[in-house]
């Protein structure tokens, strides 16, 4: 229904042109498509695997924790090296390709009691070369002048959220129920089915840069500004470690929020029914879906009258709004004192970070591949990616403060955190501006006239 809804609302959004679907280039529906079926792949896997190690392998909850903690960094920092070989090497084509592929055998290979670390490794490698070359496509897919370019990304970033979603109802309902072969076979099925939409749908994507060369029709004047490799990504690399420190909060939600939920939050309805608290992590994935076809047609009205807030800006709003929902928390854990704390004060918590959540995540990696070298673009990507894996480790590392600090002053200085990164993301503005306006200006090499069509064949 959340597709259905974006796809109406953006139906007449300006810019559409009449080959376009649901008033978006064919290509942004294929790779929406192919990442939310990736991602119900990943998140159902992800969603069965400490169970499956400890209650199928029988391992120990300290050696299955670990083993997640690892394949959880791995996912992060494989795209790194993966989108270097996609640049110099592969082209973003060939490595979604490939890497889909290894993962899907990397699923079927999760049926396997004898190769399960190695079917961890497998699926982590092959997201490496998977990961980083669909967003990276996006912005080929629009004229630099076209409204709806920016917020390409929040609608992208849904599909991420619409498998996100369903994945722990169906694949972790039937591995738990009827078994976790079967929930993995699934998930399996699921990214041969978003691999067989990437491949049918190729026609409507960009054609791979060829290295070296310039369009026919691009004027040799309309080359983008040469700013040099190291200045460009030493801004991106700035703006990622600001990510970082934000990670440091947001992450929490899969970290001390379980356990908060689980022991300081009164979770009942009604007579003897109790919300899981899983239930709770699903509202996350559902508030995406809700929130951002308004969000998206929201910020293209503001860009069609002349209003629209900078990047920085809403990434700024974003890291704030995190901050405020952790804030919020403490002032209800310092008022409730040892009593325990109603479960409509957690779900308000969810709903204002998930919308500073949208500010922030899909715009920073639209951004990203805004002011991508062009020679780098996958790369660049990963560089946004490799944010989550040192963000991750600095939420491990603040996670371990929650029993000595205790609760109240837990919370406030997680909303210490979102607010530090709020305000150091606001430095960046006018830099990111001044960067965004001369790429807005120049000829993206290899666009060429027939992006301006929605459509590249």
């Amino acid at each position: 229904m959340g597709v259905v809804r974006m796809n109406r609302l953006l139906a007449s959004g300006a810019g559409s042109k009449a080959g376009d679907w649901f008033g978006q280039p064919r290509g942004l529906t294929i790779l929406f498509l192919t990442e939310m079926w990736s991602q119900f792949s990943f998140f159902g896997m992800r969603a069965l695997l400490v169970l499956y190690a400890t209650k199928h392998l029988k391992f120990a909850q300290a050696d299955a924790s670990w083993i997640y903690g690892l394949y959880a960094a791995a996912v992060y920092i494989t795209p790194v090296f993966g989108g270097l070989i996609s640049d110099r090497w592969l082209g973003r084509r060939n490595a979604v390709m490939i890497g889909g592929l290894i993962m899907a055998v990397g699923h079927i290979f999760m049926a396997f009691e004898d190769l399960f670390l190695v079917a961890l490794a497998t699926i982590a490698l092959g997201n490496g070369l998977f990961l980083p070359g669909l967003p990276a496509q996006i912005d080929s897919l629009y004229a630099t002048d076209d409204p709806r370019r920016k917020s390409a990304y929040s609608v992208y970033y849904m599909g991420i959220n619409v498998g996100a979603f369903a994945a722990p109802l169906v694949i972790g309902t039937v591995g738990e129920l009827y078994g976790f072969h079967w929930g993995f076979g699934i998930a399996a099925i699921g990214m041969f089915v978003g691999m067989a939409i990437y491949a049918a749908g190729g026609r409507y994507l960009p054609r791979e840069r060829e290295r070296g060369a310039v369009a026919a029709s691009e004027p040799a004047a309309a080359a983008p500004p040469q700013r040099s490799l190291g200045s460009q990504l030493a801004l991106l690399a700035g703006i990622a470690a600001v990510i970082v420190i934000f990670r440091g909060a947001y992450e929490q939600i899969g970290n001390t929020m379980t356990l908060w939920a689980d022991s300081e939050v009164d979770r009942s309805v009604g007579s003897g029914l109790v919300i899981p608290v899983t239930w709770f992590l699903a509202l996350n994935s559902l508030i995406v879906i809700s929130l951002s076809p308004w969000l998206v047609r929201r910020w293209n009205r503001r860009t069609e009258a002349g209003r629209e807030l900078s990047t920085m800006s809403k990434m700024a709003i974003g890291a704030a709004l995190v901050g405020l929902s952790f804030f919020l928390l403490a002032a209800v854990a310092g008022t409730a004192g040892a009593a325990p704390v109603s479960w409509v004060w957690l779900a308000l918590f969810m709903a204002l970070l998930t919308v500073g959540e949208l500010y922030i995540l899909p715009v920073g990696i639209g951004l990203f591949a805004r002011l991508a070298p062009a020679s780098l673009a996958a790369t660049t990507i990963a560089l946004w990616y490799s944010a989550g894996f040192f963000g991750n480790l600095f939420a491990g590392w603040i996670g371990t403060l929650w029993q000595p600090l205790g609760t109240e002053l837990f919370f406030a200085v997680a909303g210490a955190i979102g607010a530090a990164a709020a305000l150091l993301l606001k430095l960046f503005d006018r830099t990111v501006r001044t960067r965004e306006d001369e790429t807005a200006h120049a000829v993206v090499p290899g666009a060429g006239a027939v992006i301006s069509e929605g459509k590249i064949a």
